[in-house]
C-alpha cells in the first residue's frame, strides 16, 4: 500500500510539472494535509547522561520553569542535574518497554499516531499524520521538516493536552511555530484547542472508567481523578488549566451520574518548595485510608497516554501509600492510550479543526 501511494504521488507531482511549471523549474510536490501530534517527551533512556539531557531540556523551559535563569541554572546545573537524573532513571526503569527499550509514553504516542493516520485517511486522502516530542526525540522540529519535505502546505498541530497550561501546551505550540521560523516556504499552520468539555472526550473517559471497574469483583468507595499539578500562581497569573481541569471531572462524574463525593478532584506531581494546585493527591489518598476508606480507584484525565508520572507515581507509589496506611484494595484506570475510543475522539476533533482545508489536489484530484 505504501509503495503504491509512493507511485501515485510521484504520478501527480510529474502532472503538475508537465502541466503548470515553467521549463527549468524545481521539483514542486502536490500539496497534502499534516497532522502533528505533540506529546511531552522522553528520555532516551534510563542511564545517568540520558536521563540528565532530557531533564536539562524540559527544566531550561522558561514555560515550566518561570525563574530568571540567572536564578534557576545554577541550581539546575548543580544539585539539580547531579541528583535527579539517577533517581529519575531508577523511576523510569520501574516501567520502561523493555520489548522496544524506550518509555511506554513514546510506544503510546506512535500507536496513537499510526491508528489516527488511516481513520483521518477515510475522510482527507493523502493526509500524513506524524508525532514528536517536546522534549527528547523525536523532536518538533525533525518531524516538521519531514512534513514540509513529503509536501505538506497546511499542517494542523495537536498538542496531546485536553486541558490547556502555558507549561504543556503553549511550549507544545512554541517549538513549532520556532521551527516554521527556519522554513523557506512556511506551510499554514492551526493548532488545536484544549478538548478539556469535548463531548467525544468525555463519553471516552466515562466509557473507561464504566469498563474498568465492570470488570473487578469490588466497587470503589471513591474515584480520584488526578491531574498534574501546576504552582498555584499559575492561576493567578491568568492560567486556565485548573477551571478547565475542575469541569472535565465535573462532566465525567454527571456522565457517570455519581454523586459528588463519588468522584473526587486532586493534583499529582507537585515539585520544589512553591504551593501547588490543591488537594494534593498524596495527601489525599493518606487521608481517605486514615478515615476509614478502605477501597479506591484512580484515573488521570489529564494525560493521553499512560507515562511516568501514572504508572510509577500513581499505580505504583500511591497505590503502595494507600494499602500501607490501611487500604484494602486499590485500582488504576488507564489512560485512554491507543484505544478506539481515544482514536474516534481524535479524528473527530481534527476533521472539525481541519474543516476548509480540503482541495482538489489534496483530495488527490487534478490541480
Amino acid at each position: 500500500m505504501g509503495e503504491a501511494m509512493a507511485i501515485g504521488e510521484q504520478a501527480a507531482i510529474g502532472e503538475i510539472e508537465s502541466m503548470h511549471l515553467p521549463a527549468g523549474h524545481p521539483p514542486v510536490k502536490v500539496p497534502r494535509i499534516g497532522v502533528l501530534l505533540i506529546n511531552l517527551g522522553t528520555p532516551d533512556g534510563t542511564d545517568y547522561w540520558s536521563m540528565r539531557r532530557y531533564l536539562k531540556e524540559f527544566l531550561s523551559d522558561r514555560r515550566v520553569i518561570e525563574l530568571s535563569p540567572a536564578l534557576w541554572q545554577p541550581i539546575l546545573q548543580g544539585i539539580i542535574l547531579t541528583l535527579r537524573p539517577g533517581k529519575s532513571g531508577k523511576a523510569y526503569a520501574k516501567i520502561w518497554n523493555r520489548e522496544k527499550d524506550e518509555s511506554p509514553l513514546r510506544t503510546y504516542t506512535r500507536a496513537i499516531a499510526e491508528k489516527l493516520a488511516p481513520r483521518l485517511a477515510e475522510t482527507i486522502p493523502g493526509v500524513l499524520v506524524d508525532w514528536g516530542m517536546r522534549y527528547g526525540n523525536p523532536s518538533v522540529e525533525s518531524r516538521l521538516r519531514a512534513m514540509v519535505e513529503a509536501g505538506c502546505s497546511r499542517v494542523l498541530v495537536l498538542p496531546l493536552y485536553p486541558q490547556y497550561s502555558a507549561a504543556t501546551t503553549a511550549t507544545a505550540c512554541d517549538a513549532a511555530f520556532r521551527a516554521l521560523m527556519k522554513e523557506r516556504w512556511q506551510p499554514s499552520l492551526r493548532t488545536v484547542p484544549a478538548y478539556y468539555d469535548d463531548p467525544g472526550y468525555i463519553g471516552a473517559l466515562a466509557r473507561s472508567v464504566e469498563s474498568h471497574l465492570g470488570g473487578l469483583d469490588w466497587e470503589p468507595e471513591v474515584l480520584l481523578a488526578s491531574f498534574h499539578g501546576v504552582p498555584r500562581e499559575n492561576l493567578d497569573k491568568g492560567d486556565p488549566y485548573h477551571c478547565q481541569c475542575q469541569k472535565t471531572a465535573r462532566l465525567l462524574r454527571e456522565r457517570l451520574g455519581w454523586p459528588e463525593e463519588r468522584l473526587r478532584i486532586v493534583f499529582q506531581s507537585r515539585f520544589g518548595p512553591k504551593e501547588w494546585l490543591k488537594p494534593y493527591a498524596d495527601e489525599t489518598v493518606m487521608a481517605l485510608a486514615k478515615q476509614g476508606t478502605k477501597r479506591i480507584a484512580i484515573i488521570s484525565p489529564g494525560f493521553v497516554a499512560d507515562c511516568l508520572e501514572t504508572l510509577e507515581e500513581l499505580d505504583m507509589e500511591l497505590r503502595e501509600d494507600f494499602l500501607a496506611a490501611g487500604g484494602e484494595a486499590f485500582t488504576y484506570v488507564p489512560c485512554l492510550n491507543d484505544s478506539p475510543a481515544q482514536i474516534e475522539c481524535l479524528a473527530a476533533i481534527c476533521s472539525r479543526e481541519l474543516s476548509g482545508w480540503t482541495s482538489p489536489a489534496e483530495r488527490g484530484e487534478n490541480p
